[in-house]
């Protein structure tokens, strides 16, 4: 394949729109990657829609935003188009890639490794930040001055990180129970060890709860959290965020929902605000 190939897997109508399965060949991955873009009725209409870029998180993959985050009725509603991405390169290996669930395969974090030999494939924020882009605004009829980024526990971190370290490509934010500071939690601190090294220096630019502290972004950051999440106190820490975005004086909506855990169930519930939310700012 060449790098203007598009393979697709599968094409479904859906809400009076298109949900479809692709694979391109990545050269910031050294091998192809999968993801999933749902566009609405009207982009099948000619129309260029703002696109919604979904980030999910450990052990999940670009088909968990389309069957289980209950999205498509409100994204038709409103016009926007869907973009999930896979969560790690697959086709190349390296020894330990599998060995548990939160970190190698299924794990990227988000960011470009730099540390053999996962930095000759693991380059997940130029993933995501240029390449799959790119793919989509050729590809399909999206807006290309109309991008948001969300993403759930991993996929949040890197929503939120992304966002901030790179402002002028998205215009709007959110996050569902995000790893807010990696720098200080277990899952952070493993995968950050073994992609960035043992400089704690560097993982501050791959930390939410540092990036704000010096660069703050025009829209309003939504984020949830479950106050049932399992991973609440040890992995996630969403107070740390909320403190540090109030000292900088970032506008943050945190809303804390009683009950709620971890699962999809959570995001479900949840998923409309976060599109009414990213609309409103993209003007979809």
């Amino acid at each position: 394949m060449s790098e203007s190939d598009l393979v697709v897997r599968s094409e479904h109508a859906c809400f009076g729109g298109r949900q479809g399965f692709y694979e391109h060949p990545s050269a910031a991955c050294a091998s192809p990657m999968r993801f999933s873009v749902y566009l609405p009725p009207a982009a099948l209409r000619g129309e260029r829609v703002p696109a919604l870029y979904y980030l999910a998180g450990l052990t999940c993959n670009e088909e968990h935003l389309p069957t289980k985050g209950q999205a498509h009725a409100v994204a038709a509603e409103l016009g926007l188009a869907l973009v999930a991405c896979d969560t790690s390169p697959r086709a190349t290996r390296y020894p330990g890639d599998d060995a548990a669930w939160d970190f190698g395969i299924a794990a990227g974090f988000y960011l470009d490794a730099t540390q053999p030999p996962w930095s000759a494939s693991y380059r997940m924020e130029t993933h995501v930040v240029s390449e799959l882009p790119s793919w989509v605004e050729r590809h399909f009829p999206v807006r290309s001055d109309a991008r948001g980024i969300f993403g759930h526990s991993m996929g949040g971190h890197g929503a939120l990180t992304l966002a901030l370290r790179h402002p002028d490509r998205y215009r709007s934010v959110s996050a569902l129970a995000p790893i807010v500071a990696p720098s200080e939690v277990p899952w952070g601190v493993k995968a950050f060890t073994h992609y960035l090294g043992a400089d704690r220096a560097t993982w501050r630019e791959h930390d939410a709860t540092e990036l704000v502290k010096s660069t703050q972004l025009a829209s309003e950051i939504l984020v949830d959290q479950g106050m049932a999440d399992k991973f609440l106190e040890r992995e996630l820490q969403p107070e740390r965020f909320e403190a540090a975005c109030a000292a900088a004086g970032q506008r943050l909506r945190l809303r804390r929902h009683d009950g709620y855990d971890h699962s999809y169930y959570f995001i479900a519930t949840f998923m409309a605000d976060h599109l009414r939310h990213h609309a409103a700012i993209l003007g979809a």
